[in-house]
């Protein structure tokens, strides 16, 4: 009789322990309208890496712009929005002249710590 209770008491903490998922079709949690803001920039005059990202969402409204220097020593600038089903546009601009070096650039290695 023991073991009956026993099996019994297991059966029910191992139910009630169970977590809670949604399964195929069912519906998750509702969230709002997506809205966020963020930028970052890369400025390494070692590398000589330069580039950055801006971006803001309100809802289906998407508007921002990205840039890198390019190995030709060119600027390129992306600037783009979203606009529910509009779809992505974008909009491609460069800055500068197309430098091409007759010599190489020389080898410096990277730096090594302790």
């Amino acid at each position: 009789m023991t073991f009956k209770v026993l099996a019994l008491l297991a059966l029910v903490a191992t139910a009630l322990a169970r977590p809670q998922t949604y399964g195929y079709g069912a519906p998750g949690p509702a969230f709002g309208p997506a809205k966020y803001d963020f930028n970052y920039a890369v400025k390494d005059d070692y590398s000589g890496n330069d580039f950055g990202h801006q971006e803001a969402r309100d809802g289906y409204d998407t508007q921002g712009s990205y840039y890198v220097l390019l190995p030709d020593g060119r600027l390129q600038k992306v600037t783009y929005n979203v606009n529910g089903d509009s779809g992505f546009v974008a909009e491609v601009s460069y800055e500068g002249q197309a430098q091409y070096p007759t010599q190489p650039r020389p080898y410096t290695p990277a730096p090594t710590y302790g």
